[in-house]
């Protein structure tokens, strides 16, 4: 079993009703609010979910707003294609959040919100990282190939998305990923992957719904 198989889902909560006890679901609390929650690696199983609530909130309401709340690690990049195109076809405009890390791939979702409306939290992390070969790499010698010429194609993608959503040139987008780069809250914003540090309640995130 592969470990986005193996997920333990969110475990709902119990409280007490009028009438005895009732179980809610907080992901179907934070969808009724149309927040959605990257909160795994990037793969194809939460490509699929996120991609899902997000043409549900644009069917229910393509005039209101979707919030993105991200704490992954990264992953796939062919994953996070797929929802970075939907996060861009939606009609809804999607403010992105950064609450705990968003590294490699999740840091371009995160940048990839609406303008303006890109946030970070004071303790997050982000990393910007190049694309990493599939495991193992073997194959013929035109497997290989292959392999390398597809390789470049992703690193010039994401080269591409990093220049399309901050202040970076190709130039300096190229040396970023060339090596891990970390970035705290501060210098995420100064990078232009975010806009704007939340440092607490005296800066509310306006409801996802508003415009």
């Amino acid at each position: 079993m592969t470990r986005s198989l193996a997920r333990r889902p969110v475990p709902g909560f119990t409280g007490r009703t009028g009438s005895g006890h009732r179980t809610a679901d907080p992901h179907a609390k934070l969808l009724e609010e149309r927040i959605v929650l990257l909160g795994t690696p990037v793969d194809e199983t939460s490509a699929n979910d996120l991609i899902a609530r997000f043409m549900y909130l644009e069917h229910r309401a393509p005039d209101r707003d979707i919030a993105l709340y991200v704490n992954s690690p990264g992953g796939s990049f062919h994953a996070m294609s797929a929802i970075y195109d939907t996060l861009r076809f939606v009609t809804c405009e999607v403010e992105t959040v950064c609450l705990g890390r968003a590294e490699g791939t999740a840091a371009l979702l995160l940048a990839a919100g609406t303008p303006g409306r890109r946030y970070v939290l004071p303790g997050a992390r982000l990393v910007l990282r190049q694309p990493a070969p599939p495991e193992p790499v073997e194959g013929s010698v035109s497997d290989l190939a292959v392999q390398a010429e597809e390789l470049s194609r992703v690193r010039d993608r994401i080269e591409e998305i990093l220049v399309r959503h901050t202040r970076r040139t190709p130039e300096q987008a190229r040396s970023d990923i060339e090596r891990d780069t970390v970035l705290d809250a501060r210098t995420a914003v100064e990078y232009g992957l975010a806009d704007r540090v939340l440092t607490g309640r005296e800066s509310p995130l306006p409801a996802p719904g508003a415009r």
